[in-house]
């Protein structure tokens, strides 16, 4: 049998995830073992036919959707690696401000530079067919080796459906909000272990919205500690940008 032959590409992102991949170190080599990279600029320079395609990053211009759309009909799979390419990430923040502002601001006198031309941006599953995702900011390495391994025998991965506050829970971690702060974890995806409030700080909402968010527990929370739910949506700005559970 032979190996699933898998491609990494980048769009709009710094490739942190991409770079937590690499610091895989030996456990890499145990998943060029079952599968068989052919192209990935960050670490290597030959470039082949693929089954597997890995997309870091979100799409902010129309060459980039021109060139995710031919890189899905070359994939058998294609899978969405962080935050940026699962849910647009920090880059959709530019969709909460007028377009001709943000290019002004970022680019000055040359904002209307062909070269320089973008759009709203969209998560990769916005384009086209996502087949796998593996959220976060950056990612999980375990979790993305599971779900390689999973691809390679055959099998199908599963995420978790539960919220942050399970894990955390689980680590016997002091409530986020008993510190006067808004914590995402109520309505956020787990599979991190809950890695920021244990580091103590509050959820960012990096891997974006669990399935069927508990959105009236999120608001009792909110009432208890003296919080309004436009704290929390501007607490979910920085990842969660334009996509709201339903019923917020």
């Amino acid at each position: 049998m032979s190996k699933p032959k898998v491609a990494i590409f980048d769009f709009a992102c710094c490739e942190g995830c991409q770079l937590q991949i690499v610091n895989m170190e030996e456990e890499i080599l145990d998943l060029i073992s079952i599968v068989e990279p052919v192209e990935w600029r960050e670490a290597m320079s030959e470039k082949g036919e693929y089954d597997i395609a890995i997309i870091e990053g979100s799409i902010t211009r129309m060459e980039d959707e021109e060139r995710i759309k031919e890189i899905r009909n070359n994939a058998k799979i294609l899978i969405a690696l962080g935050a940026c390419a699962v849910i647009g990430g920090v880059n959709k923040i530019k969709n909460n401000f007028d377009l001709d502002d943000v290019k002004k601001c970022v680019y000055g006198e040359s904002a209307n530079m062909p070269h320089l031309d973008t759009y709203m941006t969209k998560a990769v599953g916005e384009v086209v067919k996502v087949d796998f995702v593996v959220p976060g900011c950056p990612i999980n390495i375990k979790e993305f080796a599971y779900i390689i391994r999973c691809l390679a025998l055959g099998k199908t991965p599963e995420i978790p459906t539960h919220s942050v506050c399970v894990e955390c829970k689980l680590k016997e971690n002091v409530c986020r909000f008993e510190y006067n702060e808004i914590c995402l974890g109520p309505i956020t995806r787990a599979g991190c272990g809950a890695v920021c409030p244990t580091g103590e700080s509050w959820c960012y909402g990096c891997r974006g919205f669990v399935d069927n968010p508990n959105v009236n527990a999120a608001k009792d929370i909110m009432e208890q500690y003296g919080k309004t739910i436009e704290d929390l949506k501007e607490r979910m700005l920085l990842f969660n940008s334009k996509q709201e559970p339903t019923n917020v």
